[in-house]
This record gives C-alpha cells, structure tokens and sequence, in this order.
C-alpha cells in the first residue's frame, strides 16, 4: 500500500515538473514570439494594430499552455465537466449582458472602420483626451489634465467623434476685431505679413483670412493659420503676441464694446453742468 502511495506521489511529482517547465517555456514562447514581431513586422503596423495582435497572441499563447497543462495533469473528465458548465454559463451570461456583446460587436466595427488610432487626439460629446488604450467592450481616454475617462464602444458608435490631430497638418481659426476706421485692405496685407513671418505657419496651404461681419463695435475677421499638428500650444501662444505687437506697431485698433448716446436732430443736447 505503501509502495502504491509512493507511486502515485513520484507521478504527481513528475506531473506537477511537467506543469512548471510548461509554464516557464509557454510564457518564454509568448514573451519571445512578442518581441520578435515588434523588431521584424510590427514596425510596419500602427499602434492599434500592434496593439491588438499583441492582446490576440497572449491570450491565443493562454489558452494553449491552459490545455497543455489539462492534458499533461490527465484531467479530461473534468475538462469536459467545465465545458459543459461553460456552455451553460455562458447562456446565462449571454441573456444578461446584452449591453456587453453590443459593446463587443460596436468594438468590431470601430476596428474595422478606424475612425481613430492609439496616441490620437479626439473629442467624444463633450469628452476631450488622446486614445489610450482600445479594448473590446470600451476605449479609454486620457485627458489633457491627465484623467482617465472609459467610454463604452457602444456609445462611441452612437455619437459623433471628432479626431483632431488625425491629418498632419490643422489650421487655427483666430477671430479678430478691428475699428471701422481701419483699411481692411492694409489689415489684411498685416495679417499676411504675420502669418509669413511667423516659423511656425506653413505657407501652403495659404493662410486664410476672411471678412465675418460688421458688429457693435467694429468688423469682424477670420484669420486662419495652417501649421504642424505637433505645434499647436506653440503657435496659438506666440501669433497672439505677434498679433498684439503687430497691430500696436501700425496703429491699428482692435475696439472694445462701447455705447454712444444720441438725442437725435430734433432734441438738443443733454447740458452737462459742472460745479467746483
């Protein structure tokens, strides 16, 4: 009996080493199949690409040692039992997760169509942060004061998304005033030579520059400036100065909202009277 007892320690034991060299070799296996397709093929792909092709090779990698290690420990009665239970749960799961398998197909179709990538710029509703990670029921954005916020995919298919640094090059639409005194063909010759000046501008495409409309207290212009997505911050702090300076150096008047009161012909002016 004692014999018998030792045997089936000593086969144990055997088993238990086979599982332990299965799981080191299985992880060395993933880790090493990882790294070789980041240095040969992954350079080509975007980061969403590599991304998910990274995620479907562990959990591929996972599952594969998980059989392995079934197989070597002889445990295929109670495979089969936990298949059995799987496919019941799963049922189950299926009736009471609706919102997640619309999450998971919606994910698909993001996939897919590619609105947005990993390390852009978007804005959801009223959401503003750069995609951080793209998962299967929900993507998740950084905020710019550094918050994370989860959005499920469901709802990204349902709302409108804008990418903001999707093409290279963006164009700052800057509104600007000046006075009714002003010649707008000379502010508009001002506004070009700023534009040139400035290294951050493109000179192609053209900046744009348009005549809005006439307010309260002066004309209203558009003066949008084509630059490198990358210079954003750079740009919208230094054309504000050079703006400023520009308009101080040439006498133009950027007006401020005033009110003038008038009586009209008919009514004498309001005496104004002064007491020391």
């Amino acid at each position: 009996m004692n014999l018998i007892n030792f045997e089936l320690s000593l086969e144990m034991l055997h088993k238990l080493k086979a599982v332990v060299v299965t799981l080191i070799v299985g992880y060395l296996l993933i880790h090493g199949m990882v790294l070789l397709l980041n240095r040969v093929m992954f350079k080509k792909m975007s980061k969403q690409t590599r991304m998910l092709l990274t995620k479907g090779i562990v959990y591929a990698g996972i599952i594969i040692i998980g059989l392995i290690v079934i197989n070597v420990l002889e445990l295929k009665g109670v495979f089969a039992t936990l298949l059995g239970a799987a496919g019941v749960l799963g049922i189950v799961l299926g009736i009471a997760s609706q919102t997640s398998i619309g999450n998971i197909v919606s994910g698909l179709f993001l996939i897919s169509e590619k609105p947005f990538e990993l390390g852009d710029l978007i804005r959801v509703g009223d959401k503003l942060g750069v995609v951080y990670s793209i998962d299967l029921l929900s993507i998740k954005l950084k905020t710019l004061d550094n918050l994370l916020i989860r959005i499920p995919n469901q709802t990204l298919i349902s709302t409108e998304v804008t990418n903001i640094t999707k093409f290279p090059i963006r164009r700052m639409d800057i509104d600007l005033s000046v006075a009714y005194k002003e010649d707008l063909q000379r502010v508009i010759e001002v506004l070009r030579s700023i534009a040139q000046q400035h290294p951050l501008c493109l000179d192609e495409p053209e900046p744009l520059i348009i005549t809005k409309a006439f307010n309260e207290s002066g004309i209203d212009l558009i003066f949008g400036l084509w630059f490198e997505k990358s210079n954003y911050v750079q740009l919208r702090n230094g054309i504000f100065h050079d703006i400023t300076r520009r308009f101080a150096e040439e006498g133009i008047e950027i007006p401020f909202p005033h009110l003038s009161v008038y009586a009209g012909e008919a009514t004498k002016p309001m005496p104004v009277v002064t007491r020391s």
